[in-house]
């Protein structure tokens, strides 16, 4: 049987555009692509949530010359989350990156752990995605990746 998968998204043409709250999320996530360890991809991604709380907080990416043993600015970010904070769910996740060529999308191990964190803390993450002035954004993780894994 043939079905129908249809995802929702909001789509700015200016950062201008999201509410002041998102702006200065994605303000802090385009500060961090300047703590990035990227020498060999040159490729500066930096993210950002909001807790509940109101907290904060902001990681970068981390290449290793062990390949694959970097990590993506936003699994920094939702594993520090998880072992510091993990009673503060996170309402959303702005990503940037530097060169902002295009909007920065997380990859797919990414959106996994972001539903993995929206499944543990039983609320959904609005994921604010950046770059070159404009923005997309969805109200949950999921829609980045509608079929999860799943234990």
């Amino acid at each position: 049987m043939r079905r129908i998968l249809e995802i929702s998204y909001a789509h700015y043409d200016a950062l201008s555009e999201l509410d002041s709250r998102d702006r200065d999320l994605v303000s802090e996530a385009q500060e961090a692509t300047k703590t990035a360890n990227a020498r060999y991809s040159n490729f500066h991604v930096g993210a950002a949530v909001r807790l509940r709380s109101g907290i904060t907080l902001h990681a970068s990416n981390f290449e290793s010359e062990v390949y694959p043993a970097g990590l993506c600015a936003e699994r920094s970010l939702l594993f520090y989350v998880e072992a510091n904070h993990a009673n503060d769910p996170i309402e959303a996740l702005a990503i940037a990156s530097n060169p902002s060529v295009r909007e920065c999308y997380p990859c797919g191990q990414c959106r996994q752990v972001i539903v993995d964190v929206e499944r543990r803390q039983q609320s959904p993450i609005r994921v604010i995605m950046t770059g070159a002035g404009t923005a997309t954004v969805v109200d949950s993780a999921e829609k980045l990746l509608p079929f999860t894994f799943k234990l």
